[in-house]
């Protein structure tokens, strides 16, 4: 059974992958305009063997690719041939899964320091004396 290795640990049959070909825009001369280079991949994120929270990861970092029935979808029109831009469009994906396969670090909640809470309210407490100063004798 042949699979596509995407990332380190997520290799997906190729029947997953759907490509689709269509006439491009960009470099190739006339050839552009007579040969389908420009290249459409489509996966479902319930194809790809990924946790949940990496699955989240990966739908937010791909923000407007990704349709309303679960599929992400990526273009590439850049090359002057078919296998570049599949190529491409496969780079793309293996950018997308290493960056969402990546659990961000927690937040330690740090306390200040005595010197920023000094100058903090030393600064507060200069303003302050500024504003008194404008004020008119009484």
């Amino acid at each position: 059974m042949g699979g596509v290795e995407l990332a380190p640990g997520v290799t997906v049959p190729e029947q997953a992958l759907s490509f689709t070909f269509t006439t491009s825009t960009g470099p190739g001369g006339q050839n552009v305009n007579k040969r389908a280079t420009r290249c459409v991949l489509r996966i479902a994120l319930a194809d790809l063997p990924l946790h949940p929270e990496a699955v989240e990861r990966l739908r937010h970092a791909a923000g407007h690719r990704v349709t309303d029935a679960g599929d992400l979808v990526i273009s590439g029109g850049r090359e002057r041939t078919q296998e570049r831009n599949r190529d491409d469009c496969l780079a793309r994906l293996r950018e997308l899964l290493v960056a969402a396969m990546v659990r961000p670090k927690t937040r330690r909640r740090t306390r200040p320091t005595r010197g920023s809470k000094e100058r903090r309210l030393s600064s507060k407490k200069r303003r302050g004396e500024i504003k008194r100063s404008r004020r008119s004798p009484e």
